[in-house]
């Protein structure tokens, strides 16, 4: 199969063709053939883009599957352009050693959903690395689920047995979460300074341990500075910012949309999204990664935080590129090559991430010219709903790739 059009990564756009055989890449050049696809001037091909913080909500014990399955999560991830996820441990039955996590790795390739996901393995009080390579999540205080350290002295103890694995943090100090327990609201209740306490303490102990760490869903300006002096000293540290720390901000909170719109970390100030936008812009956060967490409309009303995000992942996009001023090339790094780097220790033979010779077949081709409205009769994840719902982003998702294959 040969596809034509602008292919784009993070060193520059090309008007160029790829040729695909079976699940693989093999040839990308100017003069390869008759195209079997070929793409117009208003599209972009991107290597297939990466979400790698998701939760599918799917493990061996099933109880969460009312709200989303592996398969229901695939269908959603291609429906925003997203070719591959990584899924996070905190199920109800949580991967954290090695016959947990094939447990849920056998029910996962029982599902056969329709992208790849890559698994998460649990830290808590007490656990021990796996006996393989796996990334790792860590919950610094409470959150959705019951995998969580309530100090920071029982996190450090724990980590001393992680030395040298990735592991990605949930940056939120449990002694300050507690202390404002009892304020007025959600966004009251987890301050800025809960997250910037847990930077400081996560710099340390990526640092202590030599962790390949990685913040996930960044949101307080504050904090940035902090990042950036860690890299500077070689601390080996990336971080993840969601579609919802970029978009909407507490200015953007009612009585009537709080449920909704409650998600942890909470939603910030207008100069901490704006500053998460320059961050993402300068390459200080790295990945856009949705935390896409499909509980059901009830569920958030009843005070359940998290919001589904992998529908609309790749219109998103385009409102980065065209309303927010972002290059196809800053896109193809954020949502392509990073997330393929990140994954692609795991996931051999499989290669995500570059329009080159021997990686996974597998793009996303965004149209710039196509406005597409969200509707909630569009959504594929199981839980039935978008916070973006009647937002028009300026394009859309044109056609996808899964291992050669269009699935779109």
């Amino acid at each position: 199969m040969i596809i034509q059009g602008t292919l784009v990564s993070s060193s520059g756009t090309s008007h160029s063709q790829i040729r695909l055989e079976g699940n693989q890449i093999v040839e990308t050049g100017s003069n390869l053939g008759k195209a079997d696809y070929s793409f117009s001037d208003d599209c972009l091909v991107f290597a297939g883009m990466g979400d790698i913080h998701i939760h599918a909500r799917d493990d061996v014990g099933e109880s969460q599957i009312y709200k989303e399955d592996f398969c229901t999560a695939a269908a959603a991830a291609i429906n925003g352009g997203v070719v591959h996820a990584a899924d996070m441990p905190n199920n109800p039955v949580p991967p954290i050693t090695d016959e947990s996590y094939h447990d849920k790795l056998k029910h996962l390739e029982q599902r056969n959903p329709a992208i790849h996901f890559t698994l998460y393995a649990g830290i808590g009080p007490g656990t021990r690395p796996l006996s393989f390579a796996v990334p790792y999540k860590a919950y610094m205080g409470p959150s959705v689920g019951d995998l969580f350290f309530r100090t920071l002295e029982q996190l450090d103890e724990t980590l001393s047995h992680y030395r040298g694995c990735n592991v990605s943090f949930h940056c939120e100090d449990p002694i300050l979460l507690d202390e404002h327990a009892n304020a007025a609201t959600h966004e009251a209740r987890r301050p800025a300074e809960c997250e910037i306490s847990a930077t400081r303490f996560a710099l340390q102990m990526i640092e202590k341990y030599e962790l390949r760490g990685k913040l996930c869903h960044y949101s307080v300006g504050e904090g940035l500075p902090l990042i950036r002096e860690a890299r500077s000293r070689g601390v080996k540290v990336t971080c993840e910012v969601t579609p919802h720390h970029l978009y909407f901000d507490q200015s953007d909170l009612t009585d009537e949309n709080r449920g909704k719109m409650q998600m942890n970390p909470p939603l910030r100030t207008v100069s901490d999204r704006k500053a998460m936008l320059a961050a993402l812009r300068d390459g200080t956060l790295d990945y856009l990664a949705t935390d896409h967490a499909p509980h059901t409309l009830d569920e958030n009303e009843q005070g359940i935080s998290g919001q589904p995000h992998l529908d609309t992942y790749g219109a998103f996009v385009t409102w980065l590129i065209l309303d927010q001023k972002f290059t196809p090339e800053q896109a193809a790094l954020f949502c392509s090559e990073n997330p393929g780097d990140f994954v692609n220790p795991y996931v051999s033979p499989k290669k995500f991430g570059r329009i080159e010779a021997g990686y996974t077949a597998s793009l996303t081709v965004l149209n710039l010219r196509q406005p597409v409205t969200i509707k909630r009769e569009d959504m594929q994840t199981k839980c039935g709903w978008s916070p973006f719902e009647g937002i028009t982003f300026p394009g859309s998702i044109e056609a996808v790739f899964i291992e050669g294959k269009r699935v779109r």
